[in-house]
């Protein structure tokens, strides 16, 4: 099928929304609550476009083309309506952006800029309490800041849509709406998993850290993709530098993963630069430690291993592999300990 959007005749498939055409051609239309791993749910009312025979612009993440469709993106009216969403939503978000964290790399902050907006002249008229920053939440591990929430439900729907366990929700109406862990219902209760997927959809900073890590801005970070030390599953993430000091992991698209993280790998990395970390092998001697290189602590260990089994057998000996080693190294390991030192005695913990 093809349809007219802003003069220009497009192709477009079955299934397709206005966004979705819109994209795939390079055409820009605004998005808040629209995620590309979730549902779209049309909340935020920035991507609303005019569709010829429509009485009213409608949202075009959740409007299906069809054949023959006349779009238009960009026209007076359209920019005028997208400007007073945004002023509505900075009714409540402040403006002190260069206090954020993610100032330089935030989309509200970006349309603010596009659509001129430098203050807000309307009013709440004091309806709304003022709330303790940061709110209560389903997990310590994050912490909400009610006051920079913007409400688009992204977080919602990635406890839903993606982790599937469905720990938050909307609470309140109007200006008393916040998000809040869900309640107790009956016998169920959903319990956060700590995953931290909300954190990563959301698109305000709404949602932060709770370890007390200062991330840095966003020009003087610098990201290094990589691979989770955790568990052998291989997921993919970025590493957030300042300096030499990783400050938060954030998720990448693709890898077996596709972007999502369990709490280890979004939250566990601070071993990276922990103060007690060795960054040389040690060896006893009189119940105290001593640093050496690595030819003497091999040689050390070569040694002992032989004159263990040589005393008391293979099977007085024990080895531990660990899960931040990768897959071919974990092999090698128990081929030794198998097939060299001739004991089977060999295991492996998540936390080596």
């Amino acid at each position: 099928m093809t349809i007219l959007m802003d003069g220009m005749r497009l192709n477009a498939r079955e299934g397709q929304t206005i966004l979705d055409v819109a994209r795939e051609h390079d055409i820009r239309i605004p998005t808040l609550c629209y995620h590309e791993k979730l549902k779209p749910i049309g909340s935020c009312r920035m991507c609303i476009v005019e569709v010829e025979g429509s009485s009213t612009p409608v949202a075009a993440c959740t409007t299906a083309v069809s054949d023959g469709m006349i779009v238009r993106t960009h026209t007076p009216d359209l920019v005028e309506l997208r400007r007073e969403t945004l002023k509505l939503i900075f009714l409540k978000h402040p403006m002190n952006c260069a206090a954020c964290e993610i100032n330089g790399n935030c989309q509200l902050q970006d349309l603010a800029h596009e659509y001129d907006i430098n203050h807000t002249d309307l009013h709440t008229y004091n309806i709304r309490p003022v709330e303790p920053e940061p709110g209560p939440y389903a997990t310590p591990l994050i912490q909400y800041h009610p006051r920079r929430c913007i409400l688009c439900g992204r977080c919602v729907q990635a406890c839903v849509e993606i982790t599937e366990v469905g720990a938050i929700n909307f609470k309140g109406r109007g200006a008393l709406a916040r998000i809040a862990p869900v309640e107790r219902m009956g016998s169920i209760k959903p319990e956060c998993v700590s995953c931290g997927e909300c954190m990563a959809v959301c698109p305000v900073n709404a949602l932060t850290e709770a370890l007390g890590k200062k991330r840095g801005k966003a020009w003087e970070t610098r990201k290094v993709k990589t691979t989770c030390t955790y568990c052998g599953c291989g997921c993919q993430l970025e590493l957030n530098a300042v300096g030499e000091t990783v400050t938060a992991v954030t998720p990448v698209d693709g890898g077996v993963n596709r972007g999502a993280l369990c709490s280890k790998g979004r939250f566990g990395y601070d071993f990276i630069n922990h103060h007690e970390r060795l960054k040389t092998p040690l060896i006893r001697e009189n119940g105290t430690w001593r640093e050496a290189n690595w030819d003497e602590a091999l040689d050390f260990v070569a040694k002992r291993l032989v004159d263990i089994r040589s005393e008391s057998g293979p099977d007085a000996i024990g080895a531990l592999a660990s899960a931040r080693c990768t897959n071919e190294e974990n092999y090698l390991f128990q081929k030794f300990i198998r097939g060299v030192i001739g004991t089977n005695n060999v295991d492996h913990c998540a936390r080596l």
